[in-house]
């Protein structure tokens, strides 16, 4: 039976051990310039709804160093931006292909895509969830502070598929998440509710993001606006303006405490430049991270895990 890669949640956590293993190996054969063609002759399709750096990128780069074919694929070159079902698409592509990613819009469509398909899909980020970075996030902690368990991240900002993923997160490994997000944008709340009920440690809302930061060991944020969200932005702006990571946010923070974001950052909006070029930002790793742990998530599903 093939696997997909959609969710964190429902996942083991040594499922999750493995891919994080995994990433290790394969960014220490990349910094030591080690041969590793696992999937010479396989081919990864790309569909892309929403625009990409580090994802199309990374995909593309880590099939390359593996071996393998990278394709990528808009609406614009596929009939499904003509009005073929998702259904005959997945059927249709998965006779070519050996690995999709889909990186668009509703959770539905990656959902359905997986349900048709006869080869692993793989969840390049919705509306809804993100988990790829979130595994390229964990990856870093690890590599920073040396274990994800027992640690507090702090998530600030609004409740969109970076926090629903978080949560997800949550209920595979024992840290505590504090989120804080404005009254309104709160994370999707049957998520939300789920994580609370099922975390290995402690998930909780806060309103301000003084508290969610007490004590933190991770401390993360994103845009106020997503993709889709432009024409909020102005009205975001104002109601995010308390939200900003910045010097004064830190002091309530662990003297370590490191600073994440997924990138692309608003500067002088969600973060400060300061911050984000600051001696605890860690950033730019976990944007290079996204490639290692994106190719064992590949490797793995294609030797039928996850």
């Amino acid at each position: 039976m093939k696997k997909d890669f959609l969710t964190l949640y429902g996942m083991q956590k040594s499922e999750f051990d493995e891919i994080m293993n995994r990433s290790e190996r394969l960014k220490l054969f990349n910094k030591k310039g080690i041969e590793h063609l696992s999937l010479k002759g396989r081919s990864l399709g790309m569909i892309f709804d929403k625009s990409s750096t580090r994802t199309r990128i990374s995909f593309e780069v880590g099939m390359h160093q593996m071996g393998g074919l990278a394709i990528f694929l808009s609406r614009r070159d596929i009939q499904l931006g003509r009005g073929e079902t998702v259904r005959d698409t997945a059927r249709v592509i998965s006779r070519y292909l050996d690995c999709v990613m889909i990186r668009t819009f509703g959770q539905d469509i990656v959902d359905e895509f997986a349900e048709y398909a006869s080869i692993p899909v793989i969840n390049g980020l919705t509306d809804l969830l993100h988990p790829c970075q979130i595994a390229a996030d964990l990856f870093t902690i690890k590599e920073k502070k040396g274990s994800c368990e027992g640690i507090t991240v702090a998530y600030i900002g609004d409740g969109n598929n970076m926090a629903n993923s978080w949560i997800n997160a949550a209920t595979v490994l024992p840290f505590r998440l504090a989120l804080a997000c404005p009254e309104g944008y709160d994370p999707d709340k049957a998520i939300l509710d789920r994580g609370i009920k099922e975390a290995k440690a402690e998930v909780t809302l806060f309103r301000t993001p003084e508290e969610a930061v007490r004590n933190a060991d991770v401390i993360y944020t994103d845009v106020w606006a997503s993709m889709g969200q432009e024409s909020e932005q102005e009205d975001r702006a104002k109601i995010f303006r308390h939200f900003q990571v910045n010097e004064k946010l830190l002091q309530h923070a662990k003297r370590d405490a490191i600073i994440m974001h997924c990138l692309p950052a608003h500067r002088g909006e969600e973060i400060t430049a300061d911050v984000i070029d600051g001696p605890r930002s860690v950033v730019i790793d976990e944007a290079e991270n996204r490639l290692h742990v994106q190719k064992a998530i590949i490797e793995i599903l294609l030797e039928g895990g996850i």
